[in-house]
């Protein structure tokens, strides 16, 4: 039996190929150009001559400083973000009490609070906790605002545990800590790497808590160094594509390797 071609999925296909694909050809291809090259050729143009100047330029700004900075806070969203939002979702879930749906519903306003509504008072309560520039700052408000949507996919990912498997080990004369540990992580394992990854790429991408929280060149992340390369009336496009390059590479390594339980988890089968 023969199929008829879909064109409409292939013309938008091929819709979705140039979206995707000419912002990254012109990162790459203005990355590699110098400033003066850049200028005199069109946006789209190709480069008449590859440099690989603005690697050096980049590295020498201090990039490697900020990649640590951020790398840490990454690091530490994720880490701290699935030490509070897996017990969160398993007592969600296993728990009949009035306080844990309480709990739940709280989680799920969150979702509706944007973290630009908050800035102001986050700002005065960061600052009396005395931890205004520093890498804490970041990691706090990231975790915070983070955790709704976190907690919202691991409760759905746990819910599709069958109760025989609790009733079992249970049985067997399993606590709540041993079930968590032998039965629930391995079981949502899917859902566990898909938010991890969500998280990682939020913190990896966060500019409005660096940008408000922190001032100095020692607690600067990627994304708040990209605004070193804009001058009053000039801008080093070269040398920022070629950092924005560099800073969207890890985050592309992340997706590539994760992408499958990312897509899986956010879908409601992390346990499948």
């Amino acid at each position: 039996m023969k199929t008829r071609p879909n064109y409409v999925a292939g013309a938008m296909a091929a819709m979705w190929l140039v979206l995707v694909g000419v912002p990254i050809y012109a990162m790459v291809s203005w990355s590699l150009q110098t400033r003066d090259s850049f200028l005199d050729r069109g946006p789209l143009a190709l480069p008449a001559s590859i440099t690989f100047a603005n690697v050096a330029e980049v590295l020498d700004s201090g990039f490697g400083r900020y990649l640590l900075n951020t790398a840490i806070v990454t690091v530490s969203c994720v880490a701290l973000t699935l030490v509070v939002a897996i017990p969160a979702a398993y007592a969600i879930v296993r728990s009949m009490s009035w306080f844990s749906g309480a709990m739940f519903r709280l989680f799920l306003a969150g979702l509706a609070i944007p973290a630009q509504a908050t800035i102001i008072p986050l700002y005065l309560i960061i600052n009396r906790m005395q931890l205004y520039d520093s890498l804490t700052a970041i990691i706090l408000p990231t975790v915070a605002f983070g955790l709704p949507l976190v907690i919202l996919v691991l409760v759905g990912s746990l819910r599709d545990v069958s109760n025989e498997l609790y009733d079992a080990m249970t049985v067997d004369g399993a606590g709540p800590f041993r079930i968590l540990w032998q039965l629930v992580i391995p079981m949502s394992k899917g859902a566990i790497a898909a938010v991890g990854t969500y998280t990682a790429l939020g913190a990896w991408n966060q500019f409005l808590f660096p940008l408000v929280l922190t001032q100095s060149p020692s607690t600067r992340v990627l994304t708040l160094s990209l605004t070193s390369y804009k001058q009053e009336f000039q801008i080093n496009v070269p040398g920022m594509m070629m950092a924005v390059m560099l800073t969207a590479l890890p985050v592309f390594v992340l997706y590539l390797v994760a992408r499958r339980w990312l897509i899986a988890g956010l879908a409601g089968m992390g346990s499948k």
